[in-house]
């Protein structure tokens, strides 16, 4: 029992250092498509409404670690403006925090992010479109460095004392700055049918994560992502999707598909129901891969509102401790939508 207790103390002691001296990675949401300013910061702006809001919620490992689950929220409105005939510019900020595990481990960071579509041929309802955008952002770090165990907690007997005295942590609390950059290309097909592909560097300016003197610099991460949606029928569509993100020594792939349904008398498609299976495939620790969870989506959408809803399956090998139980998402999208007749019909993010 003795030894027990020694080797969890050991252990915590061990993922607390990680937590703290390696550099930490990013956020995710299984909603991708449902995040899109935390994507890439050219689609800030690309809608076909003139204004958006968005909130993202997701608790993960909450059948591991119970109150101490990892939760993340995110918050965001963007809004296109006009340039001449057919270009946009877009403007938007976003508010997102994340904190996790016993140790408080949590970042809290806000941005403004820009974008201008230019459009590359055709007419509203063909036309191609190529997006830059760029973000700026200031983030906070902090650590609760009091819920920390450390060996010199130990009482010698295998056994954790609290009044035993343990490290000191120089800077549990530290701001740093973050730019990021991306681009996008989108087409449509008709008012109903669209492809887009993009890429951002985000952390181009690999702010130092330490919480000590050490100078350990956030790793940079490239985003891949394709999609798009598709009538296969008078009231059904498909919209495939994908996103690879490559940060430091990780990597990590998400791929699906939706399957939407039209609702009320016509082809509307502020009225519709989508239902969704996506895979996620990361890369092991040491060599490898593996697919982390299946991730089953829904999604409605009416009117001006959209409400989507996901669960991640877990099937890694921790899959033993948590019952397969991964993580569960919650977002809200609510789109204003003016007059306007112009410019080009865009994805329905």
């Amino acid at each position: 029992m003795k030894k027990t207790a020694l080797r969890v103390s050991v252990l915590g002691f061990v993922l607390c250092l990680l937590s703290v001296s390696l550099q930490a990675q990013d956020i995710h949401f299984s909603q991708f498509y449902m995040s899109p300013l935390n994507l890439n910061p050219a689609m800030t702006g690309v809608m076909n409404c003139s204004q958006r809001f968005v909130a993202n919620y997701r608790n993960q490992w909450a059948s591991v670690l119970r109150q101490n689950a990892y939760n993340t929220f995110s918050a965001s409105y963007d809004q296109k403006v006009a340039v001449g005939r057919y270009d946009y510019f877009g403007i938007g900020g976003t508010l997102w925090g994340d904190k996790a595990g016993e140790s408080e481990f949590a970042t809290l960071q806000a941005r403004l992010s820009g974008s201008y579509a230019k459009k590359m041929g055709g007419y509203r309802r063909k036309a191609h479109y190529l997006v830059f955008g760029g973000d700026f952002g200031v983030s906070q770090r902090s650590i609760n460095s009091a819920a920390l165990r450390w060996p010199s907690q130990n009482n010698g007997a295998g056994q954790f004392d609290p009044n035993q005295p343990g490290e000191v942590i120089e800077n549990p609390n530290f701001l740093f700055l973050d730019m990021s950059a991306g681009l996008l290309w989108f087409s449509v097909f008709d008012e109903y049918s669209n492809f887009y592909f993009g890429a951002a560097f985000s952390h181009l300016n690999r702010a130092n994560q330490s919480f000590g003197r050490q100078n350990i610099p956030l790793y940079s991460k490239f985003t891949f992502h394709a999609g798009g949606e598709f009538m296969a029928g008078k009231r059904f569509g498909m919209l495939p999707g994908v996103v690879t993100f490559f940060q430091g020594p990780s990597f990590q792939v998400n791929a699906g598909n939706s399957f939407k349904f039209l609702l009320g008398n016509s082809r509307r498609y502020s009225q519709a129901f989508q239902l969704g299976a996506w895979a996620r495939v990361a890369n092991r620790l040491n060599s490898g891969k593996l697919v982390d969870a299946f991730i089953l989506s829904t999604r409605f959408d009416y009117e001006q509102f959209t409400v989507g809803f996901s669960y991640d399956i877990n099937t890694s090998s921790l899959a033993v401790a948590s019952n397969g139980n991964g993580a569960f998402e919650f977002s809200l999208l609510y789109k204003i939508c003016g007059p306007e007749r112009r410019g080009v019909y865009c994805p329905n993010f």
